[in-house]
């Protein structure tokens, strides 16, 4: 259910945002193409880059051993639809978000495409209105305990690189040639992917997911359980 009272989600966000730039980031296209306004899906693009950098930054200072890939896969992880959703839920974004009527009653309010988006939307207002340094102190606060969770995923901080290097150790063939087969269903509001995993015509995973890279992930999963025989 729509809560327009945003008090709380600015205390739990760590800065109060002007009016006009919070009810942006909170503003879905499907809102806006019913009500002829704005939504947030440019500050969705400047939140990615600044997210990506603060991430980027922490990661680089406080693990000085680590390696170029190393550092890419828990920064991949920690700012992932997945990891970036469970901010949201935390802060229950999902109440606030301004929805129109179809994404409304096919739960875009728990969509992990739709929470991770808004999550973005708020840290670009956020840099727009104070700046680097309070935006880093509050991403900071969000995404340093999924940071800290990525170092301990063991497979699961990247699910194509461990699928590769699994299958390379065990002697597979045609792991260079990697590919996926993805199918859309559903309205534009509501679609979901699937994607099918193959090494050359050799069938080896299948998922799903609200995005094409969510379902890619879930395929690699799969293909990796399969490989190493375990399960779910």
């Amino acid at each position: 259910m729509f809560n327009p009272d945003t008090t709380q989600l600015m205390k739990k966000w760590g800065v109060d945002l002007d009016a006009s730039l919070r009810t942006l980031a909170l503003t879905h296209r499907s809102w806006a193409f019913e009500h002829d306004t704005k939504h947030n899906e440019r500050l969705e693009f400047l939140g990615d880059s600044v997210l990506g950098f603060i991430a980027a930054d922490w990661i680089y200072e406080q693990f000085p051993e680590d390696t170029e890939g190393d550092m890419s896969k828990v920064k991949s992880a920690s700012v992932s639809e997945k990891a970036l959703a469970s901010v949201a839920r935390d802060l229950d974004l999902g109440s606030y978000i301004r929805l129109g009527v179809g994404e409304e009653r096919t739960g875009g309010r728990e969509k992990d495409s739709i929470l991770s988006d808004t999550v973005e939307a708020l840290i670009a207002a956020t840099y727009l209105q104070y700046g680097i340094e309070t935006t880093r102190t509050v991403v900071e606060r969000h995404i340093v305990p999924l940071i800290r969770t990525a170092t301990t995923l063991g497979p699961a901080l990247d699910w194509r690189t461990a699928f590769e290097e699994k299958a390379r150790a065990m002697g597979l063939e045609h792991v260079d040639a990697l590919r996926y087969e993805i199918r859309g269903e559903g309205p534009d509001h509501a679609r979901i992917y699937t994607a099918k995993l193959y090494l050359a015509d050799t069938f080896w995973g299948e998922g799903t997911g609200s995005s094409q890279k969510v379902a890619k992930l879930a395929a690699c999963e799969d293909a990796y359980r399969r490989l190493t025989g375990e399960s779910r």
